[in-house]
């Protein structure tokens, strides 16, 4: 409560008009902190100090630091919608969020270091011993890798990570996330497996292209006529091209999509259907801005995410 955040040197984009559909049932483009899902292996939320926290980059470096909170918040800071997702999200589920984080780009602390060669996995590590695996060359990228200390206009809240955590576009948070973060550590994937790679989850998350039906779900029971279907779709660092819905297996149909703050982040999609009376199936599909589309092939979410065309099952009145 009594941390002050600096502005942001670099401001997160204005969000362009129509960037939420205003659809009832459907997901807000800005997740609420409160509503932010949390998925981590803390029984007990970590109660870290700032003002003893530290953090130690280390390892395969030139320049190993060590930096307190006051350290880290007197560097220049940049503020991005950056959308994260959990690996074990199932196919329209609901582990995933949008938010406006604040934080020092992680590349720049890299850089600053200077990881010697063969140095290709970043180690976070949490105040509870917690690690995750990062490719070294994703954080150096140029992608808005952050060390987060702002979550939508506010500190970070301590269920998500005070004082500082990962922010990774692009990769499932079992291999960026880490929150109470206090260590970066240069090392490499052929010497060191990171919490879930003993597990059977593999070492490295790029997250997959997925799309959700938010509205209607199969607990409605709409009446025959114009009905908007609407939800969400996501290809983290890559973006959203097409989303597409289908009835009953019929042929796919594009649906319009919501302008975005990046392809750092989630879109909102919306199709009127011509509902008839009756039991109807709705499917869903995204193309990602390589032009690839998510196949309908059912996979779990071990050990890379899940895959699969959601679909709801409902009846129109």
């Amino acid at each position: 409560a009594a941390i002050s955040l600096p502005a942001p040197v670099s401001a997160a984009p204005p969000l362009p008009a129509g960037v939420d559909l205003e659809v009832p049932g459907l997901a807000r483009y800005v997740t609420e902190n409160r509503r932010f899902y949390r998925i981590d292996t803390a029984l007990v939320v970590p109660q870290v100090d700032p003002e003893t926290w530290r953090l130690r980059i280390h390892g395969r470096v030139r320049n190993p630091v060590t930096l307190s909170f006051a350290d880290l918040l007197a560097r220049p800071m940049v503020e991005r919608y950056v959308t994260l997702a959990c690996v074990s999200n199932e196919v329209g589920g609901d582990l995933i969020g949008n938010a406006r984080w604040l934080g020092v780009p992680i590349r720049e602390l890299l850089d600053e270091v200077q990881p010697l060669d063969g140095a290709d996995q970043v180690v976070g590590r949490s105040v509870d011993g917690w690690t995750c695996g990062t490719p070294t060359s994703v954080l150096r990228d140029g992608r808005d890798a952050l060390l987060a200390v702002g979550m939508n206009g506010e500190p970070l809240p301590v269920a998500h990570g005070f004082p500082a955590r990962m922010v990774v576009p692009g990769l499932y948070g079992y291999v960026s996330a880490c929150k109470w973060i206090t260590e970066l550590e240069l090392t490499s994937f052929a010497d060191f497996d990171a919490y879930w790679v003993p597990r059977g989850w593999s070492a490295e998350g790029p997250v997959k292209t997925q799309s959700r039906i938010d509205t209607p779900r199969p607990r409605n029971r709409p009446a025959a006529g114009p009905v908007t279907v609407a939800g969400v779709a996501w290809a983290q660092h890559r973006g959203v091209r097409r989303v597409e819905v289908r009835v009953d297996g019929g042929p796919w149909q594009e649906a319009e999509l919501a302008p975005t703050a990046s392809v750092d982040t989630w879109v909102q999609w919306s199709w009127r259907w011509e509902a008839t009376p009756g039991e109807h199936t709705l499917q869903v599909r995204a193309t990602d801005s390589t032009g690839e589309t998510q196949t309908g092939q059912r996979q779990d979410v071990a050990p890379d995410g899940a895959t699969g065309w959601h679909s709801v099952t409902l009846t129109v009145e």
